[in-house]
């Protein structure tokens, strides 16, 4: 079972991803005349300032580069979940804007639609796709910009169009409106995608490093490094125990440094992107 989702479980990410993500496109942004930007966004200032052209043509345009290069630059798998995830969405925001709904507060609409299209983003760019358009090109800036979360880089390619389209059609409540939007959908991108990636390290001063140690290796399968230390008023050398550990592990880290010496200074701290043999590899496309 775990090879199987490991080989086709990206195709049903993508699939739900894109899904949620229609939903609240259709169903909250859309009725309300919103949008979370992208491709469409830009496509749509484009042909204001033109005085010509079509948006959906313009958009085809525009992504047929981008999914060139992302094919070229992140690999197939990425050109034919991307492909999956900009038709899917295509299809399911048409079929979600025949569900009827009561009227409802904008502002209403901008938070519940930005939580639930932030889900859906996030969740297919977990996967390893996108859904087309602006998500190809954020995800080829991930590659250029590694020390930037993904959601600032959608954040930002998103408010540009917001202020663009604000400019060209003079319709600034819109505008703000949508700049939340971008804003949400941004964060939640985020929190999905890094949700699973905090770990827990701990420095722990104690006379019983020794034990405390061995404890780490053998009851939570972690390995510990010792640093050297030195009391600031004592100046007496001391090892400092360094240990790595999973977020759910931190409580019961805590309970079995007490139990062997109820006196230890234990410091905790987040830990983003643990790196090696227990936590995650390296990949240079890693979001």
């Amino acid at each position: 079972m775990g090879k199987l989702w490991h080989k086709y479980g990206w195709i049903i990410s993508t699939v739900l991803g894109s899904a949620m993500f229609s939903l609240g496109c259709a169903v909250f942004l859309l009725p309300n005349d919103f949008s979370p930007g992208g491709i469409s966004g830009l496509a749509l200032v484009i042909t204001e300032l033109l005085g010509y052209g079509s948006v959906g043509g313009l958009s085809i345009l525009i992504n047929l580069p981008l999914f060139i290069l992302g094919g070229m630059k992140i690999g197939r798998r990425f050109f034919a979940g991307s492909l999956l995830g900009m038709l899917l969405s295509s299809v399911l925001i048409d079929a979600f804007s025949l569900v009827v709904i009561p009227d409802m507060e904008p502002l209403l609409g901008v938070l519940y639609g930005s939580v639930i299209c932030g889900l859906g983003l996030g969740w297919v760019f977990v996967s390893g796709t996108s859904t087309g358009g602006s998500d190809i090109l954020v995800r080829l800036l991930k590659l250029r910009y590694r020390n930037v979360p993904i959601g600032q880089i959608s954040m930002c390619f998103d408010a540009i169009v917001v202020v663009l389209t604000g400019l060209v059609f003079r319709d600034f409540n819109k505008a703000l409106y949508t700049g939340i939007t971008v804003f949400v959908v941004g964060k939640v991108i985020d929190a999905v995608v890094y949700r699973f990636d905090y770990s827990k390290v701990a420095l722990i001063i104690s006379r019983e490093y020794e034990p405390i140690a061995q404890a780490i290796g053998t009851k939570l399968d972690r390995g510990a490094t010792f640093l050297h230390g030195e009391g600031s008023f004592s100046h007496q050398g001391t090892k400092v125990v360094l240990a790595a550990v999973k977020k759910q592990q931190i409580t019961e880290l805590k309970e079995l440094v007490m139990e062997i010496d109820p006196s230890a200074f234990v410091i905790v701290q987040e830990a983003h992107q643990v790196l090696g043999d227990g936590f995650s590899r390296y990949s240079k496309n890693a979001l």
